[in-house]
């Protein structure tokens, strides 16, 4: 055959088989593969090294002491220590062997065989998917008990924190203390500084807390329940969690047994023991100090807050810099503990109060309650929104939005007439029950008028109501009437920060407790507010100038500081119809009362009530009990800063109509064609600003004046607009509206003060 014929099926000299061809690709493969996971290997190393050279100090006294977190206050000074406080430290030699074999098993059991204090296979993995960007698959887990010591003494425990760097220095930490302590130290070490739930570090302390005995003093099963507790303190609680505590024993028990260190019929034996067996009376964690129950409702939100944080305070040994105010807080607690600077009626009345800088978001001190007595960590009333805070949502809900989206004037026309609510027979009234004609908004804000409120927020439209409110950290439920108008849910956290937008010109800051955290290898994270713009400076300025006259004539003259500028709102609610029915209380009383009020520098929200309301309402007397208290505050906290007034924004533009300085947001026209044509209630109650002095301090003792400011709810009808919820000791009571007259001072003085203070107007307003 010729060339030619036999065509495709030659071979010539040039051509390989094609089954070599394959043999050599697979091998270019291999061989190129190779190379490249001996690049990784040696990128991983390198990476390794450059992130171990900064690993932090690892000294004894870390490996040996509590891991407690340390909370400071404002000026730096440590105020508390959360858990270790009451440690009991068990050396080797008091330790069971029996519990040494449990947490080897359970946690590390190649524990006696490591050399290094690492398992080399994780740490490979580790810094592979570093490498190839996978670390966000997570690094924790696998760890020796080496590693565990370590990252309990040095490292946060926060899941952000669970990186190649740290798993890096993490394992070079690890080898050196393999150089210089011997296992049982290193094991002594370890088990002297878990947390076990509860306060409780150390498993000598656990075996005190728990059973009211020591580590040699107890039986199986009771060490291993401590053993296997420090994977998941709170989850293995053995009094939240009997069941699931149960489990975790068990597994330690059948790692015994795997292990060797227990037979088959000792691990039967038990696991048949119930959980509880030996448990002595869960101890109640109480507050000795006075500090202490001070703080205790600011101490509990910092906690919460640092484990939404990702980090865990009773394990990570944290450094944690707060901003409370610890003079501030020390008297907030006294002014409604001490029965001097504000007289309560009894010791069920409770209050909740929320002091915030309305520059930073910053939270100054906090109150969850009164005459609480020694409880830890109890019900915090300051962040519950289980109460509405009636008329003190006017300035956010209705006539802030008016100015932002339709650009009313201070002396825009409202109608405070006869009203029922859009497809309802439900009519709206005041707490005299009268209707006022034509008014201006600057009257019907300073006086709590509800029709002209709820008739503005009929003109904003509940859809950018809501998203005002939004704005300035309140969600308004979308099923809400219009009734939401003149209260509605929210705490006094939500409502100091809200009315510090107003305060600062129009930011709203998130309210924070933490100002930084220090983890336990050094590192600081900022915790600072970024604000964000809730509203127009003009807003905010014709909203304070509106509410300073609710202090200066309407409904909240007992706030009044002599010279200080301050703006405020007051609010109250009644009882529905239903809830007067079921509890029998007089028609007479309220519910809640509430008081908020700011300057430059603080914004402060006051809740007054009972935790029952449906057997305690509050008289006209003690509604005023929150205002008091504010008053108390601003005087001692006004003290010591400047008091500047609010200086006008070149948004707005101010106009005397029937020598009343009204604002104006400057473009818009003004739509006030005979300021004569007002009511006479409009012209006789007319607030002219004037300049006040600045802030004056006297030694003398003083009275408070005192008066009968009457919120009451006209219409229990209203509630089916608005329902809104209670304590869990009323859920089916309604709200069904707010309003308020003008401070009267017809009553008997509620407070006094002795210390030197601005001194009081006592100007007032009949109605």
């Amino acid at each position: 055959m010729s060339a030619n014929q036999t065509g495709n099926t030659r071979v010539t000299r040039h051509q390989k088989p094609a089954k070599k061809r394959t043999k050599s690709l697979f091998g270019r493969i291999i061989k190129w593969g190779l190379l490249a996971l001996l690049a990784l290997i040696i990128a991983g190393i390198g990476l390794f090294a450059y992130y171990a050279k900064d690993a932090p100090e690892i000294t004894q006294a870390k490996l040996q002491n509590g891991n407690a977190s340390v909370l400071y206050d404002s000026n730096n000074k440590a105020f508390k220590q959360l858990g270790a406080a009451n440690q009991t430290y068990a050396s080797s030699d008091q330790i069971p062997q029996t519990l040494k074999d449990a947490v080897v098993s359970i946690e590390d059991r190649r524990f006696y065989k490591e050399k290094f204090g690492i398992d080399p296979v994780r740490i490979a993995s580790a810094a592979f998917a570093n490498i190839t960007g996978h670390s966000s698959l997570g690094l924790q887990g696998g760890s020796t008990l080496t590693q565990q010591l370590i990252k309990l003494s040095v490292f946060s425990t926060k899941n952000s924190d669970q990186t190649f760097k740290r798993k890096a220095q993490e394992a070079w930490l690890a080898v050196q203390v393999e150089r210089q302590y011997s296992k049982d130290q290193i094991l002594e070490y370890y088990m002297n500084k878990v947390y076990l739930n509860n306060g409780v570090y150390g498993m000598q302390t656990a075996a005190k807390y728990y059973y009211d005995k020591t580590l040699k003093q107890l039986s199986l099963p009771q060490l291993a329940l401590i053993a296997g507790m420090p994977q998941s303190p709170a989850n293995y609680d053995p009094y939240a969690h009997p069941d699931q505590a149960k489990t975790r024993r068990d597994l330690v028990i059948d790692a015994l047994q795997r292990n060797n260190k227990i037979s088959e019929a000792e691990a039967t034996e038990a696991k048949a023991v119930p959980i509880n067996t030996g448990l002595v009376a869960q101890k109640s964690e109480t507050n000795e100090s006075t500090n202490a129950k001070a703080t205790d409702a600011y101490v509990k939100e910092v906690i919460t807050d640092l484990k939404k944080k990702g980090y865990d305070p009773y394990k990570d040994g944290l450094k944690v810099y707060t901003n409370i105010d610890m003079d501030a807080q020390k008297k907030l607690y006294n002014t409604v503990n001490d029965d001097t600077t504000v007289q309560f009626p009894d010791d069920k009345m409770q209050t909740a109060v929320t002091i915030t800088n309305p520059n930073n978001g910053k939270i100054v001190a906090m109150i969850g309650g009164r005459k609480t007595g020694d409880v830890q960590l109890g019900y915090n009333r300051a962040v519950s929104s289980g109460r509405s805070n009636g008329s003190s949502m006017k300035p956010m809900m209705d006539f802030a939005p008016a100015i932002e989206y339709l650009n009313y004037s201070t002396a825009q026309k409202l109608q405070d007439t006869a009203y029922i609510y859009p497809g309802t027979n439900i009519q709206l009234h005041d707490f005299d029950n009268r209707y006022l004609g034509t008014i201006t908004a600057r009257n019907a804000l300073a006086n709590s008028r509800n029709v002209p409120a709820i008739r503005l927020l009929e003109d904003v439209g509940m859809t950018r109501a809501r998203k005002f409110v939004k704005g300035l950290g309140i969600t308004i439920p979308e099923d809400t009437g219009l009734a939401y108008g003149i209260g509605g849910n929210v705490s006094t956290l939500e409502e100091s920060a809200a009315y510090s937008a107003f305060a600062n010109g129009g930011t709203y800051y998130k309210p924070t407790y933490i100002n930084k955290v220090e983890t336990a290898d050094g590192v600081t994270h900022n915790y600072n507010s970024e604000g964000s713009d809730a509203m127009k400076d003009s807003t905010a300025y014709m909203m304070t100038d509106m509410m300073k006259d609710v202090i200066k004539n309407g409904s909240g003259t007992l706030a009044q500081i002599s010279g200080l500028h301050q703006a405020g709102k007051t609010g109250t609610t009644d009882y529905s119809s239903e809830g007067l029915a079921k509890s029998g209380l007089s028609s007479d009383l309220a519910k809640d009362s509430w008081f908020a009020g700011y300057t430059k520098h603080y914004s402060i929200t006051v809740w007054t009530g009972y935790d029952k309301p449906l057997e305690n309402g509050l008289t006209m007397e003690e509604r005023n009990i929150a205002a008091y208290i504010y008053r108390a505050m601003m005087v001692y906290l006004s003290q010591n800063v400047s008091n500047t007034d609010w200086t006008m924004p070149s948004s707005v533009q101010a106009k005397t109509i029937a020598g009343v300085r009204e604002l104006f947001v400057k473009g818009t026209t003004a739509a006030i064609s005979d300021a004569s044509t007002s009511s006479s209630y409009s012209s006789t109650h007319s607030v002219i600003e004037t300049p006040t002095p600045s802030i004056s301090v006297q030694s003398s003792s003083q009275s408070v004046p005192s008066s009968e400011s009457s919120e009451s709810v006209s219409s229990s009808s209203v509630e089916s607009s608005s329902s809104v919820s209670s304590t869990p000791s009323e859920s089916s009571s309604t709200v069904s509206s707010s309003s308020e007259a003008p401070a009267s001072s017809s009553s008997t003085p509620a407070t006094s003060q002795s210390t030197s203070q601005p001194s009081i107007s006592t100007q007032t307003t009949s109605h």
